[in-house]
């Protein structure tokens, strides 16, 4: 056969870049609340999560996904899940670089005390590679906090949960080098709504209880421990349930299935049974919903990681092909239109970065007031606003962005997940009203922050007042929930990007976001937008 033509006008693969301290808005975020050194420390991570080989695991983990052995071979239940190698170095890598349960270890004689912006700025780089093993990873470093309500469980299995070891398979907990931690809570006919659960706990008279019942949704299945919620009869409680027991059996811990998923395929999501099932009480009876939420509300932090995250990814394959492409005598990137849709994809990148590293500085100071309300906000716009995000930036690419093989129906598909997980919007913004109550400190310490900005910008100064107007009137609250979660995200937004970012960025945040001047779809920023600036922002550094 003959050749029939040559390739040209494709962009180049996207590989040798770092993803982190290649990324202006990322690096300025963890220098500004941490140091250059913690900024530094992450160099090889990014160095790593911009390479082919990284890129390769991501794929093969999604292409690969994990499959369900409820039996050996002869007839014995054995209730594992197998992962592809893919999985297991991405794991690794992330675990080594003490993106799950580390930053809680602190050395007395040497505190770090940036720990929680490390990670954040680490994971919110690292998972650009590959989303869905960032789930274990999360409930792992979720999971310390909460464990801490039974300080004996805590002393026994936080080693394990803060190691830098990963180490797959099921074994004793206190003989591995490094644990994984689950959560189950929702169940068939509760969902959200926890306190609807029928998964009942016994005592056992030795300080352990039996579980039976079922959880319709636990992912990662292979974790070494797991908190969960079982009724007593003072009502939903907390407890650890073990993959192996201290004698080294298997506790009672049946699969049934694992979900068919949109996306996040790399992971195991997996319907779990309890008969007679060992656990241990964390916190007190009847006190399941409160001891729980603390590892719920650390793993919120990671939704709002996470779909920055994503959507800095999708921006990057937009922003890549488009300086790569041409069309119509010029380059994507240097026609006016497109650069509009590109430089509001990048505002809206850079403001979701600059308030997931604020909420992880928060962790780091232990501001809980101001991380409390601020936090619940961000997890609702911010994951809220993904999807639409990403499908813009697929859009970039036309045809090609439809593709498998371009990665960018993997994203589109894992980003609506962050919007679901712990909470779906109506439940995050109604929960934004709760903290917001009366008896409640966060509003004061979110008023204190949005107050660092006044007088920056007019705009920013008119959207705050707008937001304590909504804040200021009781009617229908709970029917205008969402729009006061999403104005409230909005203004720590701004407030952020006036004090730090470029005016460029903030002036079209400001303009578009709070003054109005936008379409109902990205790429209608005003026409004095100087676009060219913005995007020159966006670009990835080579390692």
């Amino acid at each position: 056969m003959g050749v029939t033509h040559e390739v040209t006008n494709q962009a180049p693969p996207l590989v040798g870049h770092d993803p982190i301290a290649g990324d202006a808005a990322l690096s300025e975020a963890c220098v500004r609340h941490a140091d250059a050194a913690t900024l530094e420390s992450l160099k090889a991570l990014g160095a790593l999560a911009g390479s082919e080989q990284a890129q390769e695991w991501g794929r093969l983990a999604n292409e690969n996904p994990p499959r369900l052995r409820t039996h050996d071979r002869y007839g014995h239940r054995v209730d594992e899940v197998e992962f592809h190698p893919a999985w297991h170095e991405l794991m690794r890598t992330a675990v080594e670089q003490g993106l799950a349960g580390a930053p809680w270890c602190q050395d007395p004689a040497h505190p770090e005390p940036h720990a929680h912006v490390r990670r954040a700025v680490g994971y919110l780089g690292w998972t650009q590679v590959e989303m869905g093993h960032g789930c274990p990873v999360t409930m792992t470093y979720a999971a310390v906090p909460a464990l801490r309500a039974a300080p004996e469980l805590a002393a026994r299995f936080e080693p394990g949960l803060t190691a830098t070891s990963y180490e797959f398979g099921l074994a004793e907990p206190t003989g591995k080098r490094g644990l994984i931690a689950g959560m189950g809570m929702t169940e068939k006919q509760g969902g959200s709504d926890v306190r609807a659960n029928t998964t009942r706990a016994v005592p056992q008279g030795d300080g352990t209880y039996a579980l039976t019942g079922h959880k319709w949704f636990t992912s990662a299945p292979m974790s070494d421990l797991f908190l969960v919620l079982a009724q007593l009869d003072e009502g939903v409680s907390c407890f650890l349930v073990p993959r192996v027991l201290p004698d080294g059996t298997r506790n009672v811990f049946r699969l049934q299935r694992l979900k068919d998923k949109l996306g996040d395929r790399s992971n195991a999501s997996s319907e779990v049974e309890f008969e007679g099932t060992t656990a241990w009480l964390v916190g007190e009876p009847g006190r399941g919903v409160p001891t729980i939420i603390e590892m719920v509300n650390t793993t919120r932090l990671d939704c709002v990681l996470g779909s920055a995250a994503t959507l800095r990814a999708a921006l990057t394959q937009a922003v890549h092909h488009a300086r790569h492409r041409r069309a119509f005598g010029a380059l994507l990137a240097e026609q006016p239109l497109m650069q509009n849709v590109l430089a509001d994809l990048a505002v809206e990148s850079e403001a979701a970065t600059a308030l997931a590293i604020r909420l992880a500085a928060a962790v780091d100071a232990g501001e809980t007031a101001f991380l409390r309300l601020a936090g619940a906000a961000a997890k609702f716009w911010i994951c809220k606003r993904t999807p639409t995000a990403v499908a813009e930036a697929l859009e970039v690419l036309g045809g090609n962005g439809y593709v498998e093989e371009s990665g960018m129906p993997r994203l589109y598909r894992q980003a609506p997940l962050n919007s679901i997980w712990e909470g779906s919007g109506n439940v995050i913004a109604l929960d934004v009203l709760r903290a917001l109550g009366r008896s409640s400190d966060s509003p004061a310490a979110v008023r204190e922050e949005l107050e660092q900005a006044r007088g920056a910008d007019r705009r920013l100064d008119a959207a705050v007042d707008r937001l304590a107007a909504e804040l200021a009137d009781p009617e229908a609250l709970p029917l205008r929930a969402r729009r006061i979660a999403g104005l409230l995200a909005l203004c720590l937004q701004g407030s952020l990007l006036v004090r730090h970012a470029p005016a460029a960025v903030a002036g079209a945040f400001c303009a578009s976001r709070l003054g109005g001047d936008w379409g109902a779809v990205l790429g209608t920023l005003p026409s004095d937008t100087p676009t060219a600036r913005i995007l020159d922002r966006t670009a990835v550094s080579p390692v």
